[in-house]
């Protein structure tokens, strides 16, 4: 299989026409457990003339011995970087793609605290869908990229990132909930995630108005 190093081919291109890229890729939606997380990566034209980092690619593609060094040179690479978070109750709630547009806003909102004016850059979304818009309270301007985590070098960062939060946390509630095996299935719906709701039901942490038993294995 032919893997495709991401490049920064439309970052540059788009940071003729705008101050700053925020890039923003998804975690977990289709897990059965454990929150949604969104990456976000900052880059100003500068930045868009440095060197990708070494093994830099969408999260799916990078092995998970792998992840963690390659996260930490993907942050240090952009101007700024976040994870932002919506809960499995949230989920629940507002169903997962609300829950999206609430992890990515809250994302932003921390590349917003971090000195940067969101409403002067430019969203560069993975996917076809906006789902940031009609959440986040001042306007943005949101271009959604399908494949972008794929090529774009700065959205691979913001997937690599938020994979790497996102898999921490679930180890960490594995400590507390070992029967679920977050730590090796991070959530998601392994024959061992499903053995274990039916014979311990759902967590706290369960997506309950989706996790049951014999969904189909997703991996």
């Amino acid at each position: 299989m032919t893997v495709i190093t991401p490049k920064l081919t439309l970052e540059r291109r788009l940071l003729r026409e705008c101050e700053l890229i925020i890039s923003l890729d998804e975690v977990g939606r289709g897990a059965l457990a454990g929150p949604v997380a969104v990456g976000a990566a900052m880059m100003d034209a500068t930045g868009a003339r440095r060197r990708v980092p070494e093994g830099l690619r969408d999260s799916k593609l990078v092995t998970e011995r792998r992840r963690p060094e390659v996260a930490e040179r993907a942050a240090a690479w952009v101007q700024a970087s976040a994870v932002g978070w919506a809960t499995a109750q949230e989920v629940d709630d507002i169903g997962i793609m609300s829950a999206l547009g609430l992890a990515a806003s809250r994302a932003v909102q921390s590349i917003a605290d971090q000195g940067a004016t969101v409403e002067d850059a430019l969203i560069l979304l993975d996917g076809n869908h906006d789902y940031v818009s009609r959440i986040h309270p001042v306007p943005l301007r949101v271009r959604p990229v399908i494949k972008a985590d794929r090529d774009c070098a700065s959205v691979s960062a913001a997937s690599v990132i938020a994979k790497v939060a996102r898999d921490g946390y679930m180890a960490e509630l594995h400590e507390t909930h070992s029967a679920y095996q977050w730590n090796r299935n991070k959530g998601y719906a392994s024959p061992e995630h499903r053995d274990a709701i039916r014979s311990h039901g759902l967590s706290p942490f369960h997506r309950a108005s989706w996790a049951i038993a014999d969904v189909p294995t997703l991996f």
